[in-house]
């Protein structure tokens, strides 16, 4: 069966954009780019995937589903990641935006349950906070990037009510901006 893997930038106190939906202020670095784009190159989108050294017919590793709230679909443009299955989870975008990417309604976590019982890749929630904690219950995996910011207020990882999960850590590695990436599955 198919997991939905929640993999996003967060900074100290939770946030993983500020109020007006930045995320400049995470500190990047060469390193840090260059090792999780080895292991996951289907999360690059398609404008910086020649930059950042992958070729555009490069195979993707593990995902091949990408699912995006509408304010994390509108920063990426048009079809930001060409090479996987997009849908965008909106009551207010209407029909596709664009031939590739699918809009979806209804219930997000029946949505999800449907595709975790197709065959394919695992299945990558990108963002936002809001469409997490919809899917707080079918999410699998988390691949955390912790970055040593402090925002004081923005877009929550998880912008919802009182549900605690449990995750069990299984890996985490320290770069040199002092991001810390942590990977964690439920427990």
């Amino acid at each position: 069966m198919r997991k939905l893997v929640y993999y996003v930038a967060v900074t100290l106190d939770g946030y993983i954009a500020g109020p007006g939906g930045e995320f400049d202020f995470f500190p990047v670095s060469a390193e840090q780019g260059a090792a999780l784009n080895a292991d996951y190159p289907e999360f690059v989108p398609r404008a910086y995937r020649g930059p950042a050294g992958i070729a555009e017919d490069e195979p993707n590793a593990r995902f091949d589903t990408v699912l995006m709230g509408r304010r994390t679909y509108e920063v990426g443009g048009s079809n930001p990641y060409a090479h996987l299955t997009q849908y965008v989870f909106s009551t207010t975008l209407g029909a596709d935006p664009d031939p590739a990417v699918r809009v979806a309604g209804g219930d997000p976590a029946a949505f999800v349950r449907e595709r975790k019982a197709e065959p394919g890749g695992d299945l990558w929630l990108c963002g936002g906070g809001a469409l997490a904690a919809a899917l707080l219950p079918e999410i699998d995996e988390l691949i955390l990037k912790t970055y040593p910011v402090v925002a004081g207020a923005g877009v929550p990882m998880i912008a919802g009510g009182f549900r605690p999960g449990l995750f069990r850590p299984v890996r985490r590695r320290e770069f040199d901006n002092g991001a810390l990436v942590g990977w964690f599955t439920r427990a």
